[in-house]
Parts: structure tokens; sequence; C-alpha cells
């Protein structure tokens, strides 16, 4: 609940806060804070895991300073001229008419992407101990940070390009992901398996983006967070729901066959959004 609303409201702020003119360099600072995070703290992680005793606890003892120090900013901020939503706190997020295909677009790619990211999160760990023996905290956190700094990477690098560039890269780096993914586990290879972690974060990457500049320029600000909310339930959704499922098939048939499986179905997913960018950015004019 806590990253939902900080990832969709926190991204409306960023984007509040650059004004109309940096709506671009907004959605680029926005989405490259959030998985330059994502990669920090699975690194440190393991790093504490490794190195102090009770890391348990030192754990949480930082997350919580993090967050209090987030805390402070957050009070700080001015509230933007006509905040404060109408209606219900709790509903189903509606976007305008005009800004609707920019979202279908982000969670196009954005899906398959973060849907890669959290395997390797949830899962990773059981592949580098069952199947490469590499059970050390600090690699698993190491190859996390690394796909997360894939994707921050991928992004300065893409600031520049047409949205549409950016969705078509995306989906590309997933495929080859899961591709990687699959021959890692077959081959019981750790580099392939790095490489499929940094390719899967450049795809949530590109995805995340790509998608939230499409929607910061076609949305208007006052329904920013609720587009923003938009793109993440249809990323988060499969991200949570196809590692489970992974999980649980892998325990039925093995963790080489359900992690092909699993590569075969984003990978699926991955090219149909890649098409359906290919046919239908060109109606959205920023593109």
């Amino acid at each position: 609940m806590a990253v939902g609303a900080t990832v969709s409201a926190g991204m409306a702020a960023v984007t509040d806060v650059a004004g109309p003119a940096g709506k671009r360099l907004a959605a680029l600072a926005a989405s490259t804070a959030m998985v330059l995070g994502a990669g920090s703290g699975p690194l440190l992680a393991g790093v504490l895991a490794e190195a102090v005793p009770g890391p348990t606890v030192t754990v949480f003892v930082v997350e919580i300073a993090l967050l209090a120090s987030a805390f402070v900013v957050v009070v700080r901020l001015a509230a933007a001229p006509g905040s404060g939503a109408r209606g219900p706190w709790i509903r189903i997020p509606a976007v305008p008419r005009d800004g609707r295909i920019a979202v279908l677009l982000g969670i196009a790619v954005f899906a398959p992407g973060i849907t890669a990211t959290s395997f390797v999160l949830s899962l990773g760990p059981s592949l580098l101990a069952d199947l490469l023996g590499a059970a050390n905290g600090v690699v698993a956190g190491g190859l996390a940070f690394a796909m997360f700094l894939g994707a921050t990477g991928i992004q300065l690098a893409a600031r520049r390009l047409r949205v549409r560039t950016m969705l078509l890269g995306g989906a590309l780096a997933t495929t080859a992901s899961m591709l990687c993914l699959v021959l890692a586990v077959v081959l019981s290879s750790l580099p392939l398996f790095a490489a499929a972690a940094v390719l899967a974060g450049c795809g949530q990457g590109l995805g995340q983006f790509g998608g939230l500049t499409a929607i910061s320029a076609c949305v208007p600000a006052g329904r920013l967070a609720e587009a923003n909310a938009a793109q993440n339930v249809g990323g988060y959704l499969p991200a949570a729901v196809l590692p489970l499922a992974t999980g649980y098939l892998s325990d039925a048939v093995g963790l080489t066959a359900g992690t092909t499986v699993f590569g075969i179905v984003v990978s699926a997913a991955a090219i149909t959004g890649g098409v359906f960018v290919a046919l239908r950015a060109g109606e959205v004019a920023t593109v």
C-alpha cells in the first residue's frame, strides 16, 4: 500500500514541483529515483545480512530513518493550486479519454518489464542458491542493484528519445531478458542470469519512463496521480500474480520448468506490448 501511494502520488508531486515546462525532466527524475531506490534497498540488505549481527533489526531501523527524512520533505511541500480530489478516497482509477491510450501504451511495456524484475527479486535468490550455487546474500542484493542500476542508466541514456522508441526498446529488452533467463536455468549460468536481470531492469525502466512521459503530456495535472495509479495497477498486478504462480508451479514441476514457463509467458506479453506500441503510438501526439 505504501509503495502504491508513494509511486502514484509521489511521481505526480514531482511533476507539480517541476511545473509545465519541466514535465519530461520530472518524469525522468521520478522514474529514476524509484528504480535507483529499489536497487539500493536489496544491496544494502544483502550487505547488512552478511556483515552485521541482527541484520533484520538493522535493516528496519535504517528504513525507518529514511522514511522519517522523506516525511519531513513531504510535509514541507506546498500544496499545488487547486489540489484536492473530490469524491470518495478509495475508488478505481479513471483516466480522461485523451490520456487513455498513453496509459495503455505505458502498461503494455511497463507490465512485462516490472513482472520480470519482480521475478528476479522474489525467486532470484532461490535460483541463485538451488541452480547456480550462489547462496550469498550480497550476490543476490548485488544483482538486484545491478538490475535497477541498469534501469536508471537506460533512462538517462534515453531521455532525448521519442516515447515510441523508448517503449519499443523496453519491449525488446524484456524479451531478451526472458531469453537469457531461460538459457541461464537450462545451462546453470550465472553470467546469463546477471544479463537477464540487467535487461529486465532496462525493460522496466524504459516502459516506466516512456509511460510516465506520455501520461504527463496527455493528462491534466489534476488527474495525473490517478493516471499514474492506473499505469501502476496495470503493471503491479501481473508483477504480483505471475511470480507467485511461478513459485507454486516450480514446487510442482521444478524450478527449471517453472522458470521456463514464466519466461515464455512474459516474452509473449512483451512482444504483444511491442506490437501494440508500434500500431497505436501514433495516436498520442507526444510520441
